[in-house]
């Protein structure tokens, strides 16, 4: 069982930045690919970024691509977004994910490909 855990969410100006982190308790996290997903209130869960755990492929939705970045450290067991050049359309709750294994440009961008979720952490950027 992988717990994981969201932090580094809040309020931030238009064109801000932000880093969130996800922790994960009892076990490191450097046999499983990482992915952030995002859900704004009565939508489905949206894909942002994934990070492969075999070659740290990275993956982004074309919403973020060049002002958010995905980075993993197995040492601490903590995986990153940071996330630039912020809008008032990223205002959502975001969560992370963790699968076994790698994720491929094909199951990279499915939240039913990721088997473990962090409760959320809301992200709210004003204009």
């Amino acid at each position: 069982q992988v717990q994981l855990v969201e932090s580094g969410g809040g309020l931030v100006q238009a064109g801000g930045s932000l880093r969130l982190a996800c922790a994960a308790s009892g076990r490191t996290l450097s046999t499983y690919s990482m992915g952030w997903f995002r859900r704004a209130p009565g939508k489905e869960r949206e894909f942002v970024s994934a990070i492969s755990w075999t070659d740290s492929h990275t993956y982004y939705a074309d919403s973020v691509k060049g002002r958010f970045t995905i980075s993993r450290d197995n040492a601490k067991t903590t995986v990153y977004l940071q996330m630039n050049s912020l809008k008032p359309e990223d205002t959502v709750v975001y969560y992370c994910a963790a699968r076994p294994g790698v994720v491929t440009g094909v199951t990279a961008y499915g939240a039913s490909q990721y088997a473990y979720w962090g409760q959320g952490t809301q992200v709210t950027v004003s204009s």
